[in-house]
């Protein structure tokens, strides 16, 4: 069991469901006012209604109820299956390299057919790529310790560097030396402009896109992108990078009438970014349910993690996480608000409908820099 201690921290492991944080904290939702476990299945609560605490002692002290899905009062709520699966974690997380999967199916008295689908089901991915997520957990924690990159890159359980090389960039969105150093030699150009939605930031590394936000003030936004990237070099936009923006912009005002094709470099796990892949292909105008996208990437047992990954998006409305609805047609929940993603939906099926052409920028404006 991992130790939390800063409220972000225990947000993080709910938002990705993490198995380690199962008995580390509670958190109550206000809206309902349930406490559950940070593994409950139950959907993603808005962040401004949870509250976070260190026992499930305290949580019904300040007039929170026990969730009946999880039962986080009850220290034997897991049937005998998901101990078996959450036992398999925690074996995977103990050893040096990746276990075989017989070796963990055998120690939970399951074929290795059974155990794989069971894992699969209850985790959300397979156990092989649960133990390139726990090894590639590790390379990050090690880079941004003092360790050099080639001993992390064996502390972390990879039997070669090539091994390691391999999945590194696409996992850490840099170079292992890079992200050890928290991205000092990373230039990233960003600005923040205004837009029907609130404001926009956008930040560009020479690979590609690596943040589109929303947010309410521009303070908060580049709060959030120097904490991301405490080291990197932060440039003023240049003409390049406006026309970068305008493009970002362009997909934002008009996704109707504008396709993506600026590279992205941006980090996600092998399941969020199967999921994000997905997502890039629901047409402007259209949705889809989490279960139908769980259904696409060939998982559909798991709604609920890609929810998670949805939650975990990076680039808003780039990759249209905001078209992706529950399956009884509600909203769901947005990591940028869900006043935001009905706004985004209304318009693209405005425009879908034909009632309305490429919307124009404000009065006087001739850049995407005087929307500020």
């Amino acid at each position: 069991m991992a130790m939390f201690f800063a409220d972000d921290d225990k947000w993080n492991a709910l938002v990705q469901r993490d198995m380690q944080a199962n008995g580390g904290f509670y958190y109550g939702v206000l809206t309902t006012g349930v406490y559950c476990r940070p593994v409950c299945s139950s959907r993603l609560p808005n962040r401004g209604n949870v509250r976070f605490f260190d026992t499930w002692e305290e949580a019904e002290k300040a007039g929170f109820r026990p969730c009946k899905r999880c039962h986080p009062n009850d220290k034997y709520w897991q049937d005998s299956q998901t101990r078996a699966v959450l036992n398999a974690c925690r074996i995977i997380e103990d050893a040096g390299t990746p276990p075989k999967l017989e070796e963990i199916a055998d120690k939970a008295g399951l074929s290795a057919f059974h155990f794989h689908r069971l894992f699969k089901k209850i985790i959300g991915i397979t156990p092989k790529q649960y133990a390139m997520e726990i090894r590639l957990k590790r390379i990050r924690s090690c880079l941004q310790s003092r360790q050099t990159v080639t001993e992390a890159i064996y502390n972390s359980g990879f039997e070669t560097s090539s091994r390691f090389y391999e999945k590194s960039t696409a996992a850490l969105g840099m170079s292992p030396s890079a992200y050890k150093n928290g991205a000092p030699d990373i230039n990233i150009r960003h600005a923040v402009v205004k837009s029907y939605l609130g404001w926009v930031l956008a930040a560009w590394t020479e690979k590609g896109i690596c943040s589109v936000t929303l947010g309410d003030t521009p303070e908060k936004l580049k709060k959030d992108l120097y904490r991301r990237f405490p080291k990197a070099k932060f440039k003023d936009p240049d003409p390049n990078f406006e026309d970068i923006l305008a493009k970002v912009l362009a997909v934002i005002e008009a996704p109707n009438s504008h396709s993506f094709e600026l590279p992205l470099d941006i980090q996600g796990t092998a399941f969020q970014r199967s999921v994000w892949d997905v997502l890039q292909k629901i047409a402007p105008g259209s949705t889809a349910s989490y279960a139908e996208i769980a259904t696409r990437i060939g998982n559909p047992s798991a709604s609920r993690a890609v929810a998670r990954a949805c939650a975990a998006n990076p680039v808003a409305v780039v990759i249209p996480c905001h078209r992706v609805v529950r399956s009884n047609g509600e909203l769901g929940g947005y990591r940028w608000g869900i006043g935001r993603k009905r706004h985004l939906l209304a318009r693209e099926n405005k425009m879908s409908a034909g009632s309305a052409g490429r919307p124009d920028a404000p009065a006087g404006v001739s850049s995407p820099f005087d929307w500020l």
